[in-house]
């Protein structure tokens, strides 16, 4: 079950299958696509991420699934990497809370998240040398780039899941808190994040994807950027904050 809440700006999608750890079945993503939809429509400035219960999310629910007739491609590639790069592309900084399990499709959810707050307790790795199956969702882009070869392929040989910490600390994801604190943390960034210039945000959001996605060099990021800020002088957000500046008072942002 995907529950949708839009309150002050911020949207708060929340996977709510607690008794599965929040694993996906296909009607799962294709109602996570549509609070993505439903979001974008609303117009937020904001949106976070969430997992009810022990988890984030513990990957694809697989508790039905025969391997004799798997569409995997219709899953993976059907399904899977059209929402993740839905989320990528959403128009507003995304945030994820990350504790519990982050597996699998759980964490190519939050590899598609702009900022992911950690969990402590957080579980995140590849589980899949008991199944005979190979980490998804970009899993091994993430880990290689963060990780490097070596310590990749011995999280995958090995199955060892990295606490939340050692996440962090990796260069995984952003900032670890106490399990307890975590939501709260990533609720009040949201909301800063939301009533900040959002339209800069985006446009920065565009750049790192470029960065990442196009391999751009410095240059090449450079000319987008003057591209980027050039376009932002022709919106009111822009203007406020130099007037803002000039005045010596706090800017009153409307993500425009």
């Amino acid at each position: 079950m995907i529950d949708l809440t839009i309150a002050d700006g911020v949207a708060e999608i929340v996977l709510n299958a607690p008794e599965r750890l929040n694993s996906l079945n296909v009607q799962d993503l294709a109602d996570l696509t549509a609070a993505y939809a439903e979001a974008e429509a609303a117009g937020v400035r904001a949106l976070v991420l969430r997992g009810e219960g022990r988890a984030f999310c513990a990957g694809r629910d697989i508790s039905g699934v025969d391997p004799r007739d798997d569409d995997v491609i219709g899953y993976l590639e059907g399904k899977v990497q059209p929402l993740l790069e839905r989320m990528s592309a959403f128009p507003a900084p995304t945030f994820a809370v990350a504790h519990g399990a982050c597996l699998g499709v759980g964490l190519g959810l939050l590899i598609a998240t702009d900022v992911v707050y950690v969990a402590e307790g957080a579980k995140i790795g590849s589980p899949f040398a008991n199944l005979g199956a190979t980490l998804d969702s970009g899993g091994h882009a993430l880990f290689f780039e963060r990780l490097g070869a070596h310590r990749t392929l011995d999280l995958i040989y090995t199955g060892r899941l990295m606490s939340g910490s050692e996440a962090v600390a990796a260069g995984l994801f952003s900032q670890v808190f106490p399990d307890a604190e975590v939501a709260e943390r990533t609720r009040q960034a949201a909301l800063a994040a939301s009533t900040g210039a959002t339209a800069a945000f985006v446009a920065s959001k565009q750049l790192i994807a470029a960065l990442r996605d196009q391999r751009q060099g410095l240059w090449a990021s450079m000319a987008d950027e003057n591209r980027a800020q050039a376009a932002l002088c022709d919106t009111e957000d822009y203007r406020e904050g130099f007037a803002a500046f000039q005045q010596k008072r706090r800017p009153v942002f409307r993500g425009a």
